[in-house]
């Protein structure tokens, strides 16, 4: 038997789950590919839809999906998801948070885009010298690093989904 919180995700309206699922990734294309498989019969389904929905995704779509993150070192204010998961900058120095800006920028200049790491668990240390470490990449090796950071982070806010408690929203 599925979690609960997956229950009701299986059975929510067509709007409801698709809300759901934008607040997990902003691609439209990843949100129908996950809309269309339900039901799911166990968590791990959902992970390999997840999955499956991720590989398929184009440049554009990840872009799209892209633009619903907001940079490391400056969480969405107001939105306790982006908080969290970037909880590992919250003793980051002044110093430390001044780089990664200074990085954040230059990532961006180079690939158009935030740059895009599964934070949760990292220190503000790990996610600058993962900035320093990907910055050289060319695009296209870029592209498939973030298509497999996304479809992390898509995974955690998933486990999310199929965990909520009795009387949570989906």
């Amino acid at each position: 038997m599925p979690p609960a919180g997956l229950t009701r995700f299986n059975t929510a309206d067509d709007a409801t789950a698709r809300a759901a699922l934008h607040e997990v990734c902003a691609s439209r294309a990843w949100g129908e590919r996950m809309l269309a498989r339900r039901p799911y019969a166990t968590t791990d389904a959902l992970f390999a839809a997840n999955d499956a929905a991720m590989a398929g995704l184009t440049a554009a779509d990840l872009a799209e999906a892209m633009a619903g993150h907001p940079p490391i070192g400056r969480p969405k204010p107001g939105d306790p998801t982006s908080h969290r998961e970037q909880s590992g900058m919250a003793g980051a120095s002044d110093a430390l948070k001044a780089e990664l800006l200074e990085l954040n920028l230059a990532y961006q200049e180079k690939f158009g885009h935030v740059f895009l790491i599964c934070a949760s668990g990292r220190t503000g240390e790990q996610m600058r010298d993962a900035v320093r470490n990907r910055i050289d990449n060319t695009p296209e090796q870029e592209r498939e690093i973030v298509r497999t950071e996304l479809g992390k982070i898509n995974r955690i806010r998933l486990a999310r989904i199929a965990e909520h408690a009795e009387g949570d929203a989906v």
